[in-house]
């Protein structure tokens, strides 16, 4: 089996060092502290084309800006997914359509979906870190007839918590060979929930023990907290994943995005020149 290749290059009509005014065209709401954004040029269309699992810098000025992995590419709009932890994302949550932000880039390396055709993949996600795992899935959703089969497993604190229910339950189910696995941390009575209750490296091992899921011709994908990473990156380890074939991404470390303020300087590697994409088995080799 071949080794996923993780690749740079530019897109099309990429600036990273100057934001593009754009619109807001649509924002919702996904739970009590998370949106979803939509934003297009003035004239209509994408500030610059991006590859699955690249970023943008999201500017607001005078308040500062952010960077977001890029959920979603439409045929005239990029989509961010904020969740409202500080002062600037504070006020993103506050746009409405028409308003207007800065956009500048994108930044990064990108998932390997060239070089994971014709095998099976394994999506594993926590919380927030559904978006940067949702560009991945929507592009192999998109070349269906490329991969093999699809397993989507998910979690997130409470069902409340759960980003992209629409994707969840009613739309990724329905796509041939896609398997969506979703658990939450905490339930109670009356929240909506009567699904499994269980934290994501367990259930994820469950998973594969239930559907009989080999690791033979698969790659894995996860992005999630440093708690969420740490356990299922051990668990698809002892599933038998090789370190070649797990995939995640690292861009909450990322601030500037060109290598300049030095805050993703990692053993030497600059996370946002380098990354954010990262095999499990480059990573071992990061001194830190």
């Amino acid at each position: 089996m071949s080794e996923l290749v993780l690749q740079h290059g530019c897109a099309k009509g990429g600036e990273p060092y100057v934001p593009q005014v754009c619109r807001v065209i649509d924002v919702r709401d996904q739970t009590h502290d998370v949106k979803t954004i939509r934003v297009q040029t003035p004239e209509g269309g994408l500030p610059f084309e991006r590859k699955p699992g690249q970023l943008a810098m999201v500017s607001l000025p005078p308040y500062g800006e952010c960077m977001f992995a890029i959920a979603s590419q439409g045929p005239d709009y990029l989509e961010f997914v904020i969740k409202r932890v500080g002062f600037v994302t504070e006020r993103l949550h506050e746009l409405r359509p028409g308003d207007e932000v800065g956009v500048r880039g994108p930044y990064g390396n990108w998932f390997p979906f060239d070089s994971a055709r014709g095998r099976n993949l394994v999506f594993v996600a926590g919380g927030i870190g559904m978006p940067p795992v949702r560009s991945f899935i929507e592009y192999a959703l998109e070349h269906r007839a490329d991969y093999g089969r699809i397993d989507i497993v998910y979690s997130a604190s409470t069902y409340d918590d759960l980003v992209y229910k629409d994707d969840l339950f009613q739309n990724w189910p329905k796509e041939p060979d896609t398997h969506v696995h979703v658990s939450v941390y905490h339930a109670t009575d009356g929240d909506g929930w009567s699904g499994k209750v269980g934290y994501t490296a367990p259930y994820l091992k469950e998973v594969f023990a239930e559907e009989g899921l080999a690791t033979d011709n698969a790659a894995a994908v996860l992005c999630g907290g440093p708690s969420l990473y740490r356990t299922c990156r051990e668990a698809l380890l002892e599933l038998g994943f090789d370190p070649a074939d797990v995939v995640t991404t690292l861009e909450a470390r990322m601030k500037c995005g060109v290598g300049k303020c030095g805050r993703c300087n990692v053993g030497g590697v600059f996370i946002c020149l380098d990354g954010p994409v990262f095999t499990e088995a480059e990573l071992a080799r990061i001194p830190r």
